[in-house]
């Protein structure tokens, strides 16, 4: 998906703001997890779950810590096989593609990772050059990768500071470079992995407010996977939360504030079952 130095992103959805937008509600599936199940060993983490994705929206996943919410990006992108189960992607079943299959859905898909995961041995202009020359080295001239960078950058508030180093960067400004890097591949899909972990409330609310402005500048496809409630009713059009292997609530904010599901009160409330055996989690800490 390039488009010509330039020329703005063009995405093919379009996208208006707002959790119950009829644009976003209207529009066809673009991602579906059908039935998928999965373990580790003895570990079950999924025993059926289902979950459709709609072109343009932003989606938040949460969960408890070890409930499988990182798994479902890893597995959306092809680096976990489901033992069970499709994973469609536009209509086509991730689970089973080749390599070279994979490498074009890769292509259309950006992975926002939790620490950033920039070199510190390159500059900032580098780390966000770095997908360009790695996918497209042979369909983009130096020039173009530039302008790429440059305009990325921009994008995330930070112009002008492709020589700096990681190491001169606080960690919300490393988290803003993750994301240039995330869009200089004018991506179709972002997958958002803890995006604001480690931040203090003011760079949260800056990485907050980039996520929104994007997804109504560029019109992609967000999957957010968080702990932080404020981010996930900050940037979504809907919500879904992991547990027990399966989905237990899919739905817009209202849905989530107005449940009755105990699991998912419990947890967007930060409650602890008072019946819980503190001894016994310390010891097996």
């Amino acid at each position: 998906m390039l488009s010509s130095v330039g020329e703005p992103f063009k995405p093919a959805s379009v996208r208006e703001p707002g959790s119950d937008n009829p644009l976003v509600s209207s529009r066809g599936t673009f991602i579906r997890f059908r039935d998928v199940k999965k373990a580790f060993g003895a570990k079950r983490i999924y025993s059926g779950l289902t979950l459709d994705l709609r072109r343009g929206e932003t989606i938040t996943v949460m969960g408890a810590s070890g409930s499988g919410k990182s798994v479902l990006l890893k597995m959306l992108i092809g680096l976990i096989k489901p033992d069970a189960g499709e994973i469609l992607f536009d209509g086509q079943d991730v689970a089973v593609m080749n390599d070279d299959q994979l490498t074009d859905v890769r292509r259309r898909i950006a992975y926002l990772f939790q620490g950033a995961a920039l070199f510190d041995s390159l500059s900032v202009g580098e780390n966000v050059a770095y997908g360009l020359r790695e996918q497209f080295w042979d369909k983009m001239k130096n020039e173009e990768i530039l302008a790429r960078v440059e305009q990325s950058l921009g994008l995330v508030g930070l112009p002008g500071i492709e020589s700096m180093r990681p190491s001169d960067l606080s960690g919300g400004m490393k988290k803003r470079v993750g994301l240039a890097r995330t869009l200089a591949l004018q991506p179709e899909v972002i997958l958002y992995d803890e995006p604001t972990t480690g931040l203090d409330p003011i760079n949260t609310a800056r990485i907050n407010h980039l996520i929104i402005a994007i997804q109504r500048t560029l019109k992609l496809t967000s999957v957010v996977v968080t702990h932080d409630m404020g981010t996930a009713f900050a940037v979504s059009d809907r919500l879904a939360m992991i547990g027990k292997g399966r989905i237990l609530l899919v739905g817009t904010k209202d849905d989530f504030r107005n449940t009755t599901n105990p699991l998912v009160r419990d947890f967007i409330e930060g409650r602890a079952p008072e019946t819980e055996d503190v001894g016994s989690l310390l010891s097996s800490s």
